[in-house]
């Protein structure tokens, strides 16, 4: 079979769906490989390079969707190229079906199998083939630079003989792929960084990366992502308004604001409204991720730029992947060969559509003459769900008593049967030992037990276990040396004296190395 890929005709779509090297493994999957001739030149592949990787390089889009069994591509068919497909032939491109239906239906009924890479489920096995993903990585990064070039000022604060520079306050409104791609942008160019999220558990990652987490002060527990196969779902009208609380609070700080907020088969929802807007900063710069579905921002243009009566700049770009042309096609050339690789089970340069496979049958949108859309839930969630755990029940102030009595019970049955056995070997020691030697057993016993007891009482929030056995052990030498510093010997005297110092710098000395060691893991 032949997998063919067309120019993209699109106005400003520079991406490509096949490089050179993603067609060399196509390949090795035992298929043949075309090219429209011109349609890798403006991500910088040239004809020749396709060539020397053998690939067929092709004249006209026409002949190549009548010679292609798989016709690869980035864009929705257009009507003339959707006209071009033919019954049996597989299209893998990205395709949105729920704003596509009619062309779906069309394409559905002409026997055309539809891939959408949009639709590419959102699980473990399937991260090699989500080109939503890959492109939503470039797009956030794009989107800081985008900013930054419209921005007047640096990004990260400087002290000069000229003066202060303040950085830069930027806020990245959703923390899937594209907010965090934009967060390490910014946090590396060295802004003060802010990130929100209808996702609290995603807070650790956001400041993992440098940039504080928004909290709401909110009590809703938010849909678990897996539900949606990892994909976001719409927030309860009480969680919106207090979201729109948050960012009025926000807007006039922040200098620079990326939304990426975005439903599956659903409008953008509204984040930043005009009222927002209007109480930013002169100067400031809004990047909308979602202007190609209606924008996060009440006053995004889709696809211009414009600048507001106040001076904010409103960037609504739908072409941030195709800015980076290279890297995009590079990678989501490769997100097509992976999905050709599980359409190819045996190598064999045929296709297998397995609709029992979670992958293709979530992302098939039409196949055998039906409409498979919308895919049933994949077997496999996307996040595994930890059980959810019932909250231990709070004690009574009776009860804690009852406790705490019960527990103090027990530890006195313990030191008076730990004293009972104790006397008990004293007296067995004293009925066959001399005299001279139970003056210093007894010394040594009390030392033994009373520096336990003094020592093992100390938390090990302020000393670590190991340091308590050893502070145990400094303690028992220095209470033995003092209760034998008042004998008569000078050399007994002299001894206890150094084993009172010695002893008393190991334990100071360890709880002030363990005093450091604390400091260490101590939030700044």
């Amino acid at each position: 079979m032949k997998i063919g890929t067309p120019k993209e005709v699109m106005e400003g779509e520079a991406r490509v769906a096949m490089t050179p090297e993603s067609a060399l493994q196509l390949q090795k999957l035992g298929y043949e490989c075309a090219i429209e001739a011109g349609a890798g030149k403006a991500a910088g592949f040239a004809d020749a390079a396709y060539k020397e990787a053998g690939v067929e390089v092709i004249k006209s889009a026409a002949a190549l969707y009548k010679a292609a069994d798989v016709v690869a591509k980035v864009r929705p068919p257009t009507d003339t190229e959707a006209k071009r497909l033919r019954k049996g032939q597989l299209l893998i491109s990205f395709f949105w079906p729920a704003q596509n239906e009619a062309q779906m239906q069309q394409l559905a009924e002409k026997g055309t199998s539809v891939i959408a890479m949009d639709m590419v489920p959102r699980i473990s096995r399937a991260q090699k083939m989500d080109a939503l993903s890959s492109m939503a990585n470039i797009a956030g990064y794009r989107a800081v630079i985008e900013a930054g070039n419209n921005f007047g000022r640096f990004f990260t604060g400087q002290v000069t003989a000229a003066g202060k520079v303040p950085p830069a306050k930027v806020l990245i409104v959703g923390a899937g792929v594209a907010g965090l791609a934009a967060i390490g942008t910014s946090t590396s160019l060295g802004a003060i960084t802010y990130a929100f999220d209808v996702r609290p558990e995603v807070a650790e990652q956001v400041e993992s990366m440098g940039a504080e987490f928004v909290y709401l002060d909110f009590d809703e527990e938010t849909q678990d992502g897996a539900a949606t196969g990892g994909y976001a779902a719409p927030s309860s009208p009480e969680f919106r308004e207090a979201q729109l609380a948050k960012f009025r609070e926000l807007a006039p700080e922040i200098d620079i604001v990326i939304t990426t907020a975005l439903i599956p088969n659903r409008e953008a929802p509204e984040l930043w409204t005009e009222d927002m807007v209007k109480s930013m900063k002169r100067g400031s710069v809004i990047v909308d991720l979602a202007a190609e579905k209606g924008g996060n921002c009440k006053l995004t243009v889709m696809d211009d730029k414009i600048v507001t009566d106040n001076g904010v700049t409103i960037i609504g770009y739908t072409d941030f992947p195709s800015r980076m042309a290279t890297q995009s096609s590079t990678l989501y050339a490769t997100n097509v060969r992976h999905m050709m690789s599980d359409l190819t089970p045996e190598k064999d340069g045929q296709v297998v559509h397995d609709m029992e496979d979670d992958v293709i049958r979530g992302a098939t949108v039409a196949h055998d003459g039906d409409v498979t859309f919308p895919p049933p839930p994949p077997k496999v969630a996307a996040i595994a769900a930890q059980p959810k755990k019932e909250a231990p029940r709070e004690l009574t102030r009776e009860e804690k008593q009852a406790q705490e009595m019960a527990a103090f019970k027990q530890q006195t049955k313990n030191q008076v049967t730990l004293l009972a056995v104790g006397a008990v070997l004293l007296l067995g020691v004293g009925l066959v030992a001399p005299a001279s030697f139970m003056q210093h057993f007894i010394v040594f016993v009390l030392a033994v037990f009373v520096g336990f007891q003094v020592i093992w009482g100390v938390s090990h929030s302020l000393h670590t276990p190991l340091m308590a056995v050893t502070n145990a052990i400094s303690s028992i030498i220095i209470l033995g040396a003092l209760m034998q510093i008042g004998s008569g010997s000078f050399l007994v005297i002299l001894l206890a004296a150094l084993s009172v110092f010695m002893a008393g710098i190991n334990i100071f000395g360890g709880f002030l190395v363990t005093r450091r060691m604390l400091a260490m893991f101590q939030k700044s």
